[in-house]
């Protein structure tokens, strides 16, 4: 079986339910992500008038097995908390990445980015069978590199004046990875939840 027989699936666990995009998902993204705060970090920028251009994008992407963008789903509240995404598939060399993670306001700080990262490393790990998960993010962005540390995740390095951000800045992009001989020492600290895997970093 290739990798794109397998991005329909739908994780879940007592916290958080992953879920592939579908078109029924468009007004439940919509209440969470007209936050600015969201993209202050993102390569796009996403408004009331670019919503629905960014929601296509997402669906056409998933649809054509480019990215699974996956929609998370609070489970403590019923409510579509963000969104998350598997993408830059190299099955060949048993590569992936996990990015376009982003969360709701009122869904932050509340481990819901732990359980989902979790789910999608298992995914990656046990049933693809990955050798490498990468992840990216803004080298400005602190949050994010602490949350990529506290998952387990090694830093790699700066790839210098990566790309474009909107309004002109050259973004440095640090990368970051779990391979699969780390994979169960991650797995045993993530499984014992947010607090107990930031502490044994």
């Amino acid at each position: 079986m290739s990798w794109s027989d397998h991005l329909s699936a739908v994780l879940e666990d007592e916290h958080v339910r992953l879920t592939p995009i579908s078109e029924a998902d468009r007004a439940g993204i919509r209440a969470v992500a007209l936050d600015p705060e969201i993209w202050r970090y993102f390569t796009v920028v996403v408004g009331d008038s670019d919503f629905d251009g960014f929601f296509d994008s997402n669906l056409a992407e998933h649809t054509a097995g480019r990215r699974a963008v996956y929609v998370i789903t609070d489970l403590r509240t019923g409510r579509v908390a963000g969104s998350m995404s598997l993408l830059g598939f190299a099955e060949k060399d048993r590569r992936l990445e996990i990015g376009a993670s982003w969360l709701g306001h009122d869904f932050r700080g509340k481990g819901i980015n732990h359980w989902a990262k979790l789910l999608l490393l298992r995914h990656a790990f046990e049933v693809l069978e990955a050798e490498r998960v990468e992840f990216k993010t803004d080298e400005l962005n602190v949050q994010a590199r602490k949350g990529l540390r506290n998952i387990g995740a090694t830093e790699e390095g700066v790839l210098r004046s990566f790309n474009y951000m909107p309004g002109g800045r050259r973004r440095d992009a640090v990368f970051y990875s779990i391979l699969r001989a780390e994979w169960p020492g991650v797995r045993e600290a993530l499984a014992a939840g947010p607090k107990k895997a930031a502490a044994a970093v």
